[in-house]
């Protein structure tokens, strides 16, 4: 069996005029989180109902779990877990009978249902509410329990779309902390499309960047920042007036220079070496109280991307 879970080849999916996804060719390598990373409309979704088979190409084609996604979406479906823009839960159930009913749907045998039940919501820290009507609980709680129905039935796949949009910060992180454990010890792939750029850093192994329905890169999150994102040095101190900004930016391995709040942020070449530079605004009677130096955050990588694009 291939260790790709999914690969398209100048997959495409237009709209009318609107081409919302633009030949997209990807592939995605089996027991990772891949982070699908993009501004609102730029065909994350849309992806990701091509891949369930649940939308039908304009051109191109999809393989997904060793299946076309045209000929064989059934085997697809069968084979994956989905949370999508609904949760799919009945808030009139209570959280124990919503995964009692998708596992009869799941056609899982009853004694498996009640292991795998209890199981997940233990994980999730739910199983002593499990007999609690799912619309007195709170959006997180929710979440948590969408979550184990993508899981219930060992999907080899899971699809997640946003799966923490519209949470609160607490309840964002809680849903991320769990899903990162349970993806770990399932051994499941995941596809995660986000808007959230910390969220893919904490989470993905490996992330794809989409704008306006085309692949604009691919790889691990090193790997991007390394792409696009130079060495880079927070300086916090005191004295940086305008005659320090232009020596530093005087200086061959210094490429830009911004100051705010009293904090130096400057982007170098090379292998990023401050200690000269330090030196110069020692000379010139700054005073530095802390030097910080690392690599482009994923958010500046996007943000570089999206600009370099435009």
């Amino acid at each position: 069996m291939s260790d790709l879970v999914i690969r398209t080849e100048e997959l495409s999916r237009h709209f009318g005029s609107v081409r919302a996804v633009d030949s997209l060719s990807l592939e995605v390598p089996a027991g990772i989180v891949f982070g699908f990373l993009g501004p609102n409309g730029a065909g994350k979704t849309t992806t990701i109902r091509l891949l369930l088979g649940l939308l039908e190409p304009t051109g191109g084609r999809a393989c997904v779990l060793g299946f076309d996604t045209r000929r064989e979406s059934d085997r697809i479906r069968e084979q994956c877990g989905a949370l999508l823009e609904h949760s799919g839960l009945y808030e009139r159930l209570s959280a124990e009978d919503n995964l009692e009913f998708y596992g009869r749907v799941w056609r899982m045998p009853p004694a498996e249902r009640r292991k795998r039940t209890q199981e997940l919501l233990a994980h999730l820290g739910l199983w002593e509410r499990r007999h609690e009507l799912v619309g007195t609980w709170s959006r997180g709680m929710k979440q948590k329990l969408a979550l184990a129905r993508a899981l219930l039935h060992r999907p080899r796949l899971i699809f997640l779309d946003e799966p923490t949009a519209g949470l609160d910060p607490v309840g964002a992180v809680a849903v991320r902390e769990d899903l990162a454990r349970l993806t770990a010890r399932e051994g499941v792939t995941v596809f995660l499309t986000t808007h959230n750029l910390a969220e893919a850093e904490k989470l993905c192994q490996q992330v794809g960047v989409i704008r306006e329905g085309r692949l604009l890169a691919v790889g691990s999150p090193d790997e991007l920042r390394t792409r696009t994102g130079a060495p880079r040095a927070q300086i916090v101190g005191r004295g940086f007036d305008e005659r320090v900004l232009e020596l530093l930016r005087a200086r061959p391995e210094v490429t830009d220079v911004r100051l705010h709040d009293g904090q130096l942020s400057l982007e170098l070449r090379g292998d990023g070496d401050t200690a000269p530079l330090v030196s110069l605004l020692v000379s010139v009677g700054a005073q530095v109280e802390e030097v910080r130096k690392g690599k482009a955050s994923l958010e500046e990588v996007f943000l570089t991307l999206m600009e370099e694009e435009r």
